[in-house]
């Protein structure tokens, strides 16, 4: 997401829109926790003290924090991946890696997947999002700042040799500022520049990271895209053995299907605020449809109260339908773990607000 704090507050408050701001504390001890496009052309960064940017940038505004408010769209974002993919690996609040190799929905196509998903975004937040895409993790990383804001970028696998030999070595997703020193002190300032060293003496320098980097300057990045074993959704279906056709005989089944969820629901005691139809067609054709709340989902009677509406955004009126589905995702632990991955166990409590 594109300055993502900054931007829930402009887009809440409309009088903010435009102007420098900063999320955090403007006091001594104060701490920017975002900052929006206006105020970093004055340099003002996330994690620079108040003071600091108060002398960068003396109009600039400070704004208190909404950490529910954030995690609230965070939960919207994280709705419309599952639609795509199980495969979900979150590295903040407002960013994730996905891995749609095999997306369960769709066009079989990482860009194309990108570009809708950063359509949907918008249409859903009103905000902009810039999406990288590649083959793999750190060269989507890298090809997703190229356009910000509100832009996108692929890197093909053709591409990467070239574009990382000219890459300024400072500017390579996990070399640091020390680093980065330490390897102009080498004679290293561009990816062509580090190729030349091999990985002995990589690893010599700079230890464990000095394989990664020997690897990633090559385009090679073998690390999988990881859910962390956090549970994404729970859901149940059923296929039938004759097809239906009529909206009262899919109520049914939905009905018995929203009361076979509730109870797995109540078992893993993990409500969630998203509920999600699934629809298989007699050509087996799939499609599903989702209503993201403000609340936890539970309760069968809910659940077929949105069932219905959802049911009738289908073609099931005017299509034969093999098999039916419901599912809940935003799952409350889910949440707590969101949490708990940006921050830290207790860390938010230290920034001076």
């Amino acid at each position: 997401m594109d300055a993502f704090f900054a931007s829930v507050e402009q887009r809440d408050h409309p009088e903010l829109r435009g102007k420098p701001i900063a999320v955090g504390g403007g006091g001594p001890r104060g701490v920017v926790a975002a900052a929006s496009y206006e105020a970093r052309q004055f340099g003002v960064r996330s994690a620079m003290s108040g003071a600091k940017a108060r002398q960068l940038c003396p109009q600039l505004i400070f704004v208190r924090h909404n950490f529910e408010q954030y995690k609230a769209v965070s939960q919207q974002i994280r709705a419309l991946f599952a639609e795509y993919t199980d495969l979900v690996e979150p590295l903040s609040l407002d960013e994730a890696y996905l891995d749609v190799t095999n997306p369960k929905m769709g066009p079989p196509s990482a860009t194309l997947i990108a570009r809708e998903l950063r359509q949907r975004i918008f249409e859903a937040t009103q905000l902009t999002a810039s999406a990288g895409v590649s083959y793999c993790k750190f060269l989507a990383k890298m090809a997703s700042d190229l356009n910000k804001p509100n832009g996108m970028a692929v890197i093909m696998p053709h591409e990467a040799e070239v574009f990382l030999e000219k890459l300024p070595i400072e500017k390579f997703h996990g070399i640091g500022k020390s680093t980065a020193a330490k390897m102009h002190r080498m004679g290293i300032h561009n990816g062509y520049d580090l190729k030349q060293h091999s990985l002995l003496e990589l690893a010599r320098r700079f230890g464990k990271a000095g394989r990664f980097y020997h690897d990633i300057v090559r385009g090679i990045d073998e690390r999988p895209v990881r859910n962390q074993g956090v549970r994404k959704s729970i859901s149940t279906e059923h296929t039938f053995a004759t097809d239906l056709d009529t909206t009262a005989d899919m109520m049914e089944r939905l009905t018995a299907i929203a009361e076979a969820l509730q109870q797995r629901i109540e078992h893993a005691d993990n409500p969630g605020r998203t509920l999600t139809l699934k629809v298989k067609y007699a050509d087996f054709h799939t499609v599903t449809r989702s209503k993201t709340l403000g609340h936890d989902i539970a309760t069968a009677p809910e659940m077929l109260q949105w069932a219905a509406p959802l049911l009738a955004d289908t073609e099931a009126l005017t299509r034969k339908v093999r098999l039916l589905g419901l599912g809940v995702s935003n799952l409350r632990r889910e949440h707590e773990q969101q949490l708990q991955t940006y921050f830290g166990p207790g860390e938010q409590l230290t920034l001076d607000f």
